[in-house]
């Protein structure tokens, strides 16, 4: 079974973990790290001849456009991250928006293609800001990877379907969700899906509960890393005890499990498996479905 490998591509100093002590207006004093860590991550995955997707920040790609372009060169799959990685249920509508389809743009005017998926900052489409599904509709995204089945103090809607589903935004239109993986235990939904999940849990677990997502459950998984998790050296920012736990524990271990990874499962990029689970296609940017009756 063929399983989403996605990059959430930001740097260090982006991350919500930090956002209390560190303004996107102090962003470009900030050294960049980005492109070499996610150059890492491309030439391993050449290794393993493994496409995967790339949510790329359109801070990001405004100051690195040739790290897009590499990325779309090599086969991979470019989607959005949005522009500057705020918490979506601290802004408003229009904000949103707006920053959603500057970086849309962006992205498309790199790679001269469209762009299909969005995955939000911090997976923050909550019950608090379902309304960022109407915009994402709006602006013609086909997929979207921000809501976790699960209780968090940062994200999550603990109803929320585990697996990818088709799903009605608050305006009717309809939007593929491939929501972060979980794995169903008894009155709970334990996240599983990568980043500091898997830098926290033993490989041997992590490995054996996404076995159990594909056998188990019979469906594919969705996984991801950000490309500072590959980067033991990154300068230490300052920030809460918890936050730098999160962000700090077991970089140094990261790379080589991502190694274990590609070896141990067969991955491919969010849209293919979508495609291969029959989502994609029968819908169409922005559908609204009443629309299909009058």
């Amino acid at each position: 079974m063929n399983n989403a490998l996605t990059v959430d591509v930001e740097d260090y100093f982006h991350v919500a973990a930090f956002a209390d002590n560190i303004s996107p207006s102090t962003w470009d004093k900030y050294q960049l790290r980005v492109e070499n860590n996610t150059t890492r991550l491309l030439d391993l995955f050449d290794q393993f001849d493994t496409k995967v997707t790339f949510f790329t920040l359109g801070w990001v790609a405004e100051r690195k456009p040739e790290l897009v372009i590499e990325i779309a060169r090599r086969g991979h799959e470019v989607a959005c991250h949005g522009y500057s990685h705020q918490l979506i249920y601290k802004q408003d509508q229009q904000i949103f928006y707006d920053e959603t389809k500057r970086a849309k743009d962006i992205l498309e005017d790199i790679t001269n293609s469209k762009i299909q998926g969005y995955r939000a900052a911090s997976y923050s489409i909550t019950k608090q800001s379902l309304w960022a599904l109407d915009v994402l509709c709006d602006l013609g995204f086909v997929y979207d990877s921000s809501i976790v089945p699960v209780h968090h103090d940062l994200y999550g809607i603990p109803d929320m379907p585990r697996a990818p589903h088709i799903l009605t935004a608050p305006n009717g239109k309809e939007l593929i969700e491939f929501p972060p993986s979980t794995l169903s235990l008894p009155g709970m939904n334990l996240p599983v899906a990568g980043g500091g999940y898997f830098r926290l849990y033993p490989y041997w677990f992590s490995k054996a509960a996404l076995k159990w997502i594909n056998h188990r459950d019979n469906m594919p998984f969705i996984f991801y890393l950000h490309p500072w998790e590959v980067d033991p050296g990154q300068p230490r920012m300052q920030g809460k005890w918890f936050s730098r736990f999160r962000h700090y524990n077991n970089l140094s271990k990261c790379y080589s499990r991502l190694e274990k990874l590609l070896q141990d499962f067969n991955f491919t990029t969010a849209r293919n498996v979508l495609v291969d689970q029959k989502l994609i296609g029968t819908i169409h940017a922005g559908h609204d479905p009443a629309m299909a009756t009058s």
